[in-house]
């Protein structure tokens, strides 16, 4: 791939609008879950540029898929974001359960969406989302239905079955409304799943996705760094300090608060 288009360079851009805001404001909380599935995780936090690939499958919890919706949505994934030969795909980073938390909790049932109609579907962009449906629906009844055409059209084969090329005919018929949804207009299923994928590579790894911070890694991100006060006197110097999570940074903020706190005593 020309590096002046590489994944990496146009990653940078999405990430330099908004990496630490790719989270939908309604993330939250999730209900029961309903299912497992096994997805590849790091052996150990990674250090250098590329994260160690273990052979032992890492178990996380759905809260909202299926095993069968779980499966599209991970193949799906895979191909909008893949894996090249440095850096892990969307796949590895746990898209899909950044997209299945959210889908499980207030993002899901549209909490702070108008779903009220009346609805036009050929209304101009400015006027907003125009189907009934909450992401959760879009999401359950677009898989359903692409999976369906898949089925019809490659002999009772499902989407994840089809092999990298077939996959990006069937996610580019979707995005150009080539391929006709029955109960919605396949580009928006496909917009929706390709803005959810972004948001959950990018994402903090609190929500689900970006597994060992790997999306900031590629980037130079830095992540949830509460102050710099100890760098804001230095300059034309590189920036070697490792990503930082929300997590991290409250456990390292509590940690020097508890050291001032002794040494005062």
């Amino acid at each position: 791939m020309n590096d002046a288009i590489s994944r990496r360079n146009l990653l940078k851009v999405v990430g330099a609008a908004g990496a630490a805001a790719a989270v939908p404001s309604s993330a939250g909380s999730a209900p029961q879950q309903i299912a497992q599935v096994h997805a590849p995780a790091p052996a150990q936090p990674a250090q250098g540029a590329t994260p160690p690939v273990s052979t032992q499958p890492q178990t996380d919890a759905l809260f909202f898929f299926n095993d069968q919706e779980a499966r599209f949505v991970e193949a799906a994934v895979e191909r909008l974001i893949p894996a090249d030969p440095e850096w892990p795909g969307a796949a590895w980073a746990g898209v899909l359960y950044f997209i299945d938390r959210q889908l499980a909790g207030a993002y899901g049932s549209g909490a702070k969406m108008y779903l009220k109609g009346p609805w036009v579907p050929d209304a101009p962009p400015q006027q907003g989302y125009q189907l009934r449906h909450t992401p959760a629906e879009l999401y359950r009844i677009g898989i359903e239905e692409t999976r369906q055409h898949c089925r019809q059209a490659y002999n009772g084969r499902e989407f994840w079955d089809l092999g990298e090329t077939v996959m990006d005919e069937v996610l580019k018929g979707l995005e150009s409304a080539q391929i006709q949804l029955p109960s919605l207009p396949a580009p928006v299923f496909f917009e929706t799943l390709l803005a959810n994928t972004v948001e959950g590579f990018l994402a903090d790894p609190a929500y689900g996705g970006n597994r060992d911070m790997v999306s900031w890694r590629m980037i130079g991100f830095p992540g949830a760094y509460a102050q710099y006060v100890d760098l804001v006197e230095l300059y034309d110097l590189p920036y070697t300090r490792p990503p930082i999570s929300f997590a991290n940074s409250a456990a390292r903020q509590a940690h020097i608060a508890g050291h001032s706190h002794n040494h005062n005593q």
